[in-house]
């Protein structure tokens, strides 16, 4: 049947008038990016203070604090603003696309263009790209398991439909689109579901951080307010300076550099072909401790070539060669790169003599592909290939130099055959074919078929795989092989790549229970002649055993394993669905992009830590010396506009945190995230930021006697210089500063984070703040704290590392 489908001119109406067949998120305008920054419950709390001093009266203390939130604001307006474009461009890299036919004309075009009333072709591997009414369906299984929860794919008949989310595992069909984006039954569920979408571990032990942090700011409100009251500080001064304390121990710029880090390193790996579809599986990537990949591509060349067409005695056979061109041609499943060179080897001549009947597309329980051909005599013609033990398995006869005989006169040289090119880590698939007497097929033909003989393939190993592998080793991954090739070309592929041959195949798997995989996966790194399930049970058997577990997949027969994987990989090249499944996508399929790949992912990870570990235990340290301000001195130690100012300036010298330089060794090996490893550096680094505060508060109330306006700038300073120096210095766990250099962003960055804060003592804006010059000697003063201070740091850093390798 011939399908005439939508003109452009309508297509292009349609997008106009509907919008494009997407679910992502429009795009927030700048507006709403940038008043999203204040949906914040600390932002609120700085609101609520502006609100209480203009109730007061105080309207210069109200117009300050609400500059401090603007500024604030808008900071994280322009850093969320440059991640959130790269990201975009980074996934506009990975298109998924559909077959449709629009004026006559078969045209692949992006999924997102497809518009109610256009006529799709699905065939396997291909995401259904709407909500489809099938008009023709020939053995058309597709998985649905994303919306019913069905294990096992359903077949579709013509009259029944297909939804978008889906996708074809193998056959094929034409449909009719009903519904498109986010009027289709996918788009519906995905709306139910988008905030409850699983998080990462990091994902997880941020709001767990959070949380606690939260807690700890709400604490102390109550306590600084309960104290400064308690003590005649003025009920509503007392109040305003402890909400502004509570603002000013949290560190509320998290999410915004772990965004920006994030994004920071998405961008440096897609400049070496790797793109990052969901950005926070960069930190799983970094972490991940064991690699799941099949070998073809990944650890070959990808090139399959076909080195010989056999027939059951082991020699070269024309008729072989002939009917596997024929098959491989004539298939309309998924593209796969053994149909791929068997292809290359096709003579357009045979097209004069045969046309093509029928077909039962590959499936990964028959692995078998068959194809009807009518001849030009008019003759039907039968042709299956597959896999060596499932076309084995439906042969009853064998073809040798023009004799047909019982299979069993010949197993035992088939056999021979089979191994001897496994063995030497060729690829070897076979053929079988017969007549008959019909214009079309089920799988019921497939019995009593003659064997044709054997198309042998090989992908050599690429050069550097060994090499690579032994760098993924020394990063602390390790690599298991999940593949469906035969026990012999992978045990023949281990030894080539000098890994340990401890092999176990699928069918022995079987005879274990699902309970002792766990313990079988833990001494076996190569695993052969698996279906699609066994390499989801692997892959989930694996984190079982406390592993973060990556999966490089390219074939639906991957798609389980992906989906229960930790970080899912997969390459340009794959089939649609795949990548749509997938969390990086590698233009490049090696293991040397990978390598790199987790190598950014950790500094990733390391750099968000750092600001976490540092701005924590700051603001642990200002947590005890508000505390003890709040007994030691008469008055409100810093008015609320400079605890929010000193808060903001601090948190400015982190905002080029995300490209600085991480130390080597830390790379070397996974880093997951420890609540209680920060805890510990938090009570280790925290008291001692305090023990100059309390230094500063002697020299102030009993050295220079200072006023209120002299001692809250001279804490003002002395706290901005600690807090902002001390993270070119705890960045790093290394003893000595020169060890680890940060880099040259973030020291300038710093450096004029501390001159803007001089320069405040010294404008007229500072009096707006409540700031006021310091003579030479306090200057003096704060330059002998900053270098006591940093010494106290190197020597605490000593005391930490000995704790730790204890």
């Amino acid at each position: 049947m011939s399908y005439r489908g939508l003109s452009h001119e309508e297509v292009d109406r349609r997008l106009k008038l509907y919008g494009y067949n997407s679910l992502r998120e429009r795009r927030s305008s700048d507006l709403q990016l940038f008043l999203s920054q204040f949906k914040n419950p600390f932002i609120y709390l700085l609101i609520l203070t502006a609100t209480f001093s203009y109730i007061l009266g105080e309207t210069t203390d109200t117009l300050i604090i609400l500059l401090i939130l603007l500024i604030s604001g808008f900071i994280g307006f322009l850093q969320e603003r440059s991640a959130n474009r790269s990201v975009e461009k980074l996934l506009s890299r990975v298109k998924t696309t559909a077959i449709v036919i629009r004026e006559g004309e078969r045209r692949e075009v992006p999924v997102e263009e497809v518009v109610v009333d256009d006529i799709v072709v699905l065939t396997a591997g291909r995401i259904v790209p709407a909500d489809i009414l099938l008009i023709e369906a020939k053995d058309l299984f597709v998985d649905e398991a994303f919306l019913t929860g069905e294990a096992y794919p359903v077949e579709k008949r013509e009259g029944e439909r297909t939804y978008m989310g889906t996708s074809v595992i193998s056959g094929y069909g034409i449909g009719r689109v009903e519904k498109t984006g986010r009027n289709t039954r996918y788009g519906q569920v995905v709306e139910k579901l988008k905030h409850g979408k699983e998080e990462t571990d990091f994902e997880k032990g941020l709001r767990n951080l959070g949380f606690v942090l939260l807690q700890i700011a709400s604490a102390m409100v109550i306590v600084v307010f309960a104290i400064n009251a308690h003590l005649h500080k003025g009920v509503i001064d007392s109040l305003l300076y402890a909400l502004s304390v509570g603002i000013g121990i949290t560190p509320f710029l998290l999410p915004v550099i772990v965004n920006v880090t994030l994004s920071h390193s998405a961008r440096l790996i897609a400049t070496r072909g790797i793109i990052t579809r969901r950005l926070s599986s960069l930190y799983n990537l970094g972490n991940m401790t064991i690699l799941c990949t099949d070998k073809t591509g990944t650890l070959t060349q990808g090139k399959m070539d076909v080195l010989a067409f056999l027939n059951a005695l082991g020699k070269e056979d024309e008729k072989v060669r002939l009917y596997a061109c024929l098959n491989a041609m004539m298939q309309t499943g998924y593209r796969n790169p053994i149909d791929e060179a068997i292809k290359s080897k096709f003579n357009k001549e045979y097209l004069e003599d045969f046309t093509k009947a029928d077909e039962i597309p590959f499936d990964f329980q028959r692995k078998r592909l068959s194809i009807l051909v009518r001849t030009k005599e008019g003759n039907f013609i039968l042709i299956t290939k597959g896999a060596y033990k499932n076309i084995l398995e439906v042969c009853s006869y064998a073809s040798v130099e023009g004799r047909i005989l019982r299979i069993e006169e010949l197993k035992g040289k088939i056999e021979e055959i089979y191994q001897r090119y496994s063995e030497q880590g060729y690829k070897v698939i076979a053929l079988a074919y017969k007549d008959l007497r019909k214009d079309n097929i089920a799988y019921t033909d497939e019995r009593e078929m003659i064997f044709g003989g054997f198309i042998v393939l090989h992908d050599p190993i690429k050069q550097d795989s060994k090499k690579t592998i032994q760098e993924l080793m020394a990063l602390g991954v390790d690599l298991r092989i999940v593949t469906g090739d035969n026990i012999l070309v992978a045990k023949k592929f281990a030894k080539d790549l000098g890994l340990p041959e401890k092999i176990i195949s699928g069918e022995e798997l079987r005879k274990y229970p699902a309970e002792a995989l766990t313990a079988i996966v833990r001494d076996f790194y190569v695993f052969a002649e698996l279906d699609p399930m066994q390499k989801e049970d692997i892959v989930l058997a694996l984190r079982r055993l406390g592993h973060v577990v990556g999966y490089m997949g390219d074939g639906a027969n991957d798609l389980l394993a992906m989906r229960a994987s930790d970080v899912a990989l997969s390459v340009e090249n794959a089939m649609d669905v795949v990548k749509e499944s997938a969390d990086i996508v590698f233009s490049n399929p090696d293991l040397a992009g990978i390598r790199e790949a987790i190598v950014e992912g950790r500094r990733a990870f390391l750099n968000s830590m750092k600001y976490s570990r540092i701005q924590t235990s700051s603001n642990f340290g200002n947590m005890l010396s508000v505390l003890g301000a709040s007994f030691l001195v008469p008055f409100i130690p810093l008015l609320p506009y400079q605890v929010l100012t000193l808060n903001l300036l601090a948190d400015l010298s982190f905002l080029t945190l995300p490209s600085d330089n991480v130390d080597e060794e830390k790379l070397k090996k996974p880093t997951s995230w420890d609540l209680s490893k920060l805890k510990k550096f938090i009570v280790f680094f925290g008291p001692v930021s305090s023990i100059f505060d309390y230094a500063t508060f002697f020299y102030a109330m009993h050295i220079l006697r200072a006023g209120p306006d002299t001692f809250r700038s001279l804490w003002f300073l002395e706290s901005l210089v600690t807090q902002s120096l001390v993270l070119l210095f705890l960045r790093t766990d290394k003893t000595a500063f020169l060890q680890s250099r940060p880099s040259k962003a973030l020291v300038l960055t710093v450096l004029g984070v501390l001159s803007s804060g001089v320069f405040l003592l010294y404008s007229p804006f500072g009096r707006l703040l409540g700031l006021y010059p310091l003579g030479v000697e306090q200057l003096i003063f704060v330059f002998i704290v900053t270098l006591s201070y940093v010494f106290l740091v190197e020597m605490v850093k000593r005391l930490y590392a000995a704790r730790l390798s204890n």
